[in-house]
């Protein structure tokens, strides 16, 4: 991600002529900003030229806000495949809109954004602090999910029917995109319309944005899964645990479950090419040496294997093949076709990991998200999405953070750290 290319600047319905009702705590001013880079060797460039560094305008509540509580709805979706917190995330927002702006109407809309299209009939929850007391204790979303694209036009109508003023969208690549078409024609109708985008990834592939929340929760119910192959591995001959974990395009997941207790010999991920008779060859080495091994593959892991896929799901993304059956099969005919013994244990805890509720730490950027993007949404800012730079949180236009995915860098510290953990060659080839 460079910053010298990557245009930060935030959309503003206009000016803000109400006072915030929140009497506690610190308001941000519009000129606090937070510098992109963190590095001095990447600032000094601009320092030198007489150049303002690229910059991020900071999150958190305006001493002044564009919208009149008293007047407004807003609305809450989620939108594509579960991940830990998203309760905590619709539960933050229900009661900051509550508590600090007094806020009467919140609609939860269901099953994605077909609950923004009224043909559907999915009549939308009304949220309140006792609907949402407890909905952090649980997996999933409240307001269910789905899939797939739908018309911003319609949406629009059903919004401004409702009376909502400001739609909070918690998705990942594919609903952010679509809060954006919304937020697009709002803006060619001249409708006025905040819709700000709360980043959900369990992947951790937004770009401009740190951290994801369900990220930690995963790695760590990853590991679960690691320390079950790691003790299937070492207790039989020639034993191999082989776990598959989330990461279409990026294997952050897998690439920090890695680095735990150091247990995985062998860690694939999808910005790592490698050839089956590269790992077999490196796996056949460390059998022979050590008597077990165990290999953590990102769903999106040597795509290359396999013949081109046609089809795309409804999200958008194009179909993969399934890399954990495939290498368990391979690893099999491998040493069976050679007469020697393998033990082979295949895990893919993949709707385990993402039904989980959040842990404690995700809990926590769960609600400050939730609570920034009610500041966000309250002071005017459209288009954007809630995100968490240089850990303090920061406001990133969608068109930014949609422009491609975050990935794991194979020069960089993240892969050479797991690169020493695991002992694996650089190249599998």
């Amino acid at each position: 991600m460079n910053g010298q290319t990557a245009d930060f600047t935030i959309e503003h319905l206009g000016p803000c002529r109400f006072p915030s009702p929140m009497r506690e705590g610190r308001f941000i001013a519009e000129r606090e900003r937070l510098l992109y880079h963190s590095r001095f060797e990447d600032i000094q460039p601009y320092i030198i030229a007489g150049e303002e560094p690229p910059s991020l305008e900071l999150a958190g509540p305006r001493e002044r806000i564009f919208f009149d509580p008293a007047t407004i709805a807003c609305g809450i979706v989620t939108c594509g495949g579960l991940c830990p917190g998203i309760n905590d995330v619709i539960r933050a927002i229900t009661l900051s809109l509550h508590h600090h702006y007094g806020i009467k109407k919140i609609y939860g809309f269901r099953y994605g954004y077909e609950g923004l299209v009224k043909r559907y009939g999915h009549a939308p929850l009304e949220l309140t602090p006792d609907v949402v007391s407890a909905i952090g204790e649980q997996g999933g979303t409240v307001l269910a999910s789905s899939r797939g694209p739908q018309d911003p036009a319609e949406m629009v109508d059903y919004l401004a029917e409702l009376g909502v003023g400001i739609l909070f969208a918690i998705g990942g690549d594919g609903t952010l995109k679509g809060a954006g078409a919304i937020a697009a024609e709002a803006r060619r109708r001249g409708h006025t319309l905040s819709v700000i985008g709360i980043p959900k990834t369990i992947d951790n592939d937004i770009s401009y944005v740190q951290k994801t929340f369900g990220f930690e929760t995963a790695v760590a119910e990853a590991h679960r899964a690691i320390y079950a192959a790691h003790t299937e591995a070492i207790g039989a001959r020639n034993g191999v645990g082989l776990v598959k974990l989330m990461g279409r395009d990026s294997g952050f997941i897998a690439a920090y479950a890695s680095l735990i207790d150091s247990q995985v010999n062998f860690c694939l991920l999808p910005e790592v090419p490698f050839t089956l008779d590269g790992l077999l060859r490196c796996l056949d080495e460390r059998l022979q040496r050590r008597g077990h091994a165990v290999i953590v593959a990102a769903e999106g892991a040597g795509q290359e294997l396999f013949a081109a896929t046609e089809g795309r799901d409804a999200s958008g993304n194009a179909k993969l093949g399934d890399i954990g059956t495939f290498l368990r099969d391979a690893i099999k005919g491998h040493f069976s076709g050679r007469g020697i013994e393998c033990n082979i244990k295949y895990i893919d805890p993949s709707y385990i990991i993402r039904s989980q509720p959040a842990n404690p730490h995700d809990s926590v950027l769960c609600l400050l998200l939730g609570q920034n993007a009610v500041h966000a949404g309250m002071s005017g800012c459209t288009d954007m999405v809630v995100g968490f730079w240089n850990h303090q949180f920061t406001h990133v236009p969608i068109a930014l953070a949609t422009s491609k995915r975050k990935k794991v860098d194979p020069e960089g510290w993240l892969w050479g750290s797991v690169i020493a953990s695991t002992g694996q060659p650089r190249a599998m080839l």
